[in-house]
């Protein structure tokens, strides 16, 4: 048994407890951050292909997923598991809460101090240190530049991406690792900061179960894995327990730990933006992945709870995607340089759930609701039009196994017969499940992430987002983590 002691404990390195456990450190905290997966450099990724990448620092090697319940698709869900978390493997596309979203947050959660004013402040402080910027409409590539095109002749806009990027040369492998270190993610600033202040980060540690006595959390415990691969058991003190290890695995350590009976919310209210890319084929040479990977978005449909948003993908990716085997598989294949993609995702209600499984992974389900269903062929046709605006010869839909089709067969396929257990449907933004609110009986914390059930718990992840976004969360997640980690400070940590 290896036994450690801190002041504070931050379990996950990612967006939000990278945040936190640099206030914590630098106010003269003694911090542990506590991280499942390995740490790997800038130097470590560039040197990745993608499907090492994949196996490395993907949560399950990318194959985690959700399962539909209903009329609902399995929903193909990625996350980061390394020291960064998921801020490694984004798009670094970053977006403050839209107004609209904080105001239901005052008016239907009674967050009443969650205004565009109150934030303003967080907000600018984690602009200036991750350096968010707008993308330059030169580094849009030609994928996102002929949708944008074919989108305007149907009324609609193409408006610029922020990101967290510095240097960003547009070699489109966001999402496996920058391998220039140009995107600003936590390992390259406020976990160096937390560092440098004192902090210390126990990698290849999966957390198992909060320690509890009095009422109090007093610490965590779990399995760490040295040089040799074998796992030793290891206990941590601490005065006070952060949560920040995700919207899938916070409540699942939450329920391990027998932590949310009295609010009997946590695991529950899972909001995932359900999403959905479009690829076309052009007579022209394209080369999609010569670009920023996430450059623009469309806002045109925002009313229907549609964000409409580009990518594109390092080319071996686009390839494994495509339908198809033997020689056919091979001719598609080799029009991969005339391929465009746009994607899109859906502002959803929170249909998703997580429970304990029977290993170590969250047993995930996800029910669309009857809206949130009725928007999935809206995407895909206005994914589809826009490239067919553009002059796209031939559209792959996002439709398991279906064989490309012409502008005619499109145009007069109807969309809303097809199965949902047809659609390719994906997620990377898994939120609410621990979500905030005035009162245990609707929320699992309140307003300033301290567990309900529990003293010196606290919660500071995705999943305590009160609803969705219908946005990329990675600036609110460390936003809120911000504004939370500043409102522990202000409160006294107990005696050891």
């Amino acid at each position: 048994m290896i036994t450690r002691s801190a002041d504070v404990v931050v379990v996950g390195s990612g967006a939000s407890g990278a945040v936190a456990a640099s206030q914590f450190a630098e106010a003269g905290q003694s911090v542990l951050i506590v991280e499942e997966g390995p740490w790997v450099t800038s130097k470590d990724i560039s040197a990745m292909r993608p499907s090492e990448s994949i196996e490395k620092v993907w949560r399950g090697a990318a194959m985690t997923a959700a399962i539909g319940v209903g009329d609902s698709p399995i929903i193909n869900l990625t996350m980061g598991r390394c020291v960064g978390g998921s801020s490694v493997l984004t798009g670094g596309v970053c977006f403050r809460t839209p107004g609209h979203v904080l105001k239901v947050w005052r008016d239907e959660r009674r967050l009443t101090e969650y205004t565009d004013e109150h934030l303003e402040p967080y907000y600018q402080e984690i602009e200036r240190i991750c350096n968010i910027e707008e993308v330059p409409v030169s580094m849009r590539s030609k994928s996102t530049t002929l949708w944008g095109l074919g989108a305007a002749k149907m009324g609609a806009n193409l408006v610029s991406n922020k990101r967290n990027t510095k240097g960003c040369d547009g070699c489109s492998q966001c999402n496996f690792g920058c391998p220039k270190g140009a995107k600003q993610s936590v390992d390259l600033n406020f976990l160096p900061r937390a560092i440098a202040a004192g902090a210390e980060i126990l990698s290849d540690c999966e957390v198992t179960r909060v320690l509890t006595k009095g009422g109090r959390a007093v610490g965590v415990e779990g399995k760490v894995k040295g040089p040799d691969g074998r796992r030793s058991r290891v206990k941590v003190h601490a005065r006070r327990v952060v949560l920040a290890a995700g919207g899938a695995h916070t409540p699942l350590l939450m329920l391990k730990s027998g932590i949310g009976r009295r609010s009997k919310q946590v695991g529950r209210n899972l909001t995932l933006h359900p999403g959905f890319r479009m690829m076309a084929r052009f007579d022209d040479v394209v080369d999609g992945w010569k670009g920023a990977m996430q450059s623009a978005h469309s806002t045109t449909w925002e009313d229907e709870r549609i964000t409409l948003i580009s990518v594109y993908v390092p080319p071996a990716v686009v390839v494994s995607a495509l339908a198809g085997f033997g020689p056919e598989f091979m001719e598609r294949a080799d029009n991969l340089r005339h391929f465009a993609m746009f994607g899109g995702m859906i502002h959803d209600e929170g249909g998703g759930r997580i429970r304990r499984g029977p290993g170590r992974e969250p047993l995930m389900t996800y029910r669309m609701s009857k809206e949130d269903r009725a928007a999935v062929p809206n995407i895909i046709r206005r994914l589809g039009e826009a490239y067919l605006q553009a002059g796209a010869r031939e559209l792959y839909l996002p439709i398991l196994g279906h064989a490309p089709v012409s502008p005619d067969e499109f145009r007069t396929m109807d969309l809303t017969k097809v199965p949902a257990r047809r659609l390719e449907c994906t997620s990377q933004h898994p939120l609410g499940s621990c979500r905030m609110g005035d009162e245990p009986s609707n929320s699992a914390i309140d307003g300033n992430g301290k567990a309900w059930d529990l003293d010196q718990l606290y919660v500071i992840d995705g999943s305590i987002v009160p609803t969705s976004l219908g946005v990329n969360p990675q600036q609110t997640i460390m936003t809120l983590a911000l504004r939370q980690a500043r409102r522990m400070l202000d409160q006294p940590l107990p005696e050891a």
